[in-house]
């Protein structure tokens, strides 16, 4: 299978910003997000970024919308059917949590940097019927919703929350790592690749993000974490040396470039930084493409959600 490169480009940005909003919205055991049964499908307001306008629509309708932003046309059903749960599952738990409302007065953002990707020109009959297949359906744990992180690709195991996402508070009890088969589909540019800088642009780079050491002299690993993914980094400047985690660094020098933080090669020499790496993504929670492969399997949308989540996560229907 051929995957397009603008395709790649704009759901590298994708997962760059909903991991941004996953850091700034943790998962709470609080009262805030203990989920209940409705009689009816929720309204949302949704507050269209490219117009100001606000526009109420059913979840349903959202999560259609969402599906079509976060995934490629043309995939399996039941994986567009596990990323509608985790849409559902993320919208409830951020309405939950008060949404944007106190920005816009709405409960999401069509703002891929405040909420998740929206298109609804996108939607094809195969994701209607995802949608319409898990109506209702959210992740839950502890009778609270689930935080719904996905990326695009694991590399072939995924990360817990800490590692993969330089998450700050307690490790959620509904994360685990797993351990995932060869995926003959994954593209090759996800499967394995490479980035390279040199030390003025790196400097650059990493000044705008805030990172400011001077002239950059060498960087190098200081941690990885249980999966082998770089957790902290130390980048050595004329000015100072500085110590980030490995996501901070990956959002820094370019998420679509440093493809993730599972990474073999890391070298500095000569002025310039040489990565190679496999995955696509921070790491945590569902991977899209082997999603896709778990479908192509005949797993059920259930099944596939299930498998990248601890035991106690079950889906819960909670309205008709």
């Amino acid at each position: 299978m051929k995957f397009r490169v603008d395709q790649a480009v704009v759901l590298g940005l994708v997962l760059v910003l909903v991991a941004a909003v996953a850091l700034l919205v943790s998962w709470s055991g609080s009262e805030d997000n203990i989920v209940r049964e409705l009689d009816q499908e929720p309204q949302v307001r949704v507050y269209m970024h490219e117009t100001g306008e606000i526009k109420e629509m059913p979840l349903e309708e959202y999560v259609a919308g969402v599906v079509a932003g976060e995934m490629f046309p043309d995939w399996p059903v039941e994986a567009y059917a596990a990323q509608a749960i985790f849409v559902r599952s993320f919208t409830m738990d951020f309405m939950a949590a008060g949404g944007v409302k106190d920005k816009y007065g709405a409960d999401v953002s069509t703002n891929i940097e405040e909420t998740q990707a929206f298109n609804a020109e996108a939607v094809t009959d195969e994701i209607r019927k995802a949608v319409e297949m898990t109506r209702g359906q959210v992740m839950v744990f502890d009778n609270r919703y689930v935080r719904a992180w996905f990326h695009a690709y694991s590399g072939g195991i995924t990360a817990q929350a800490k590692e993969g996402l330089g998450y700050q508070e307690e490790e959620p009890p509904f994360t685990k790592s797993v351990k995932l088969p060869d995926n003959e589909y994954a593209p090759e540019d996800v499967r394995a690749w490479e980035a390279s800088y040199d030390a003025q642009e790196l400097q650059k780079m990493l000044a705008d993000a805030g990172i400011e050491v001077g002239e950059i002299s060498n960087v190098t690993i200081l941690e990885r974490g249980p999966t082998e993914r770089i957790t902290k980094i130390q980048i050595e400047g004329s000015e100072k040396t500085a110590t980030v985690s490995g996501p901070e660094f990956r959002l820094a020098v370019d998420s679509t470039r440093m493809k993730s933080t599972l990474v073999d090669t890391f070298q500095f020499s000569n002025g310039q930084l040489r990565i190679t790496g496999t995955g696509y993504g921070h790491g945590v929670g569902l991977s899209q493409w082997d999603a896709f492969k778990m479908a192509k399997e005949g797993k059920s949308p259930e099944e596939i959600v299930k498998a990248f989540f601890a035991e106690g996560v079950e889906i819960k229907k909670i309205y008709d």
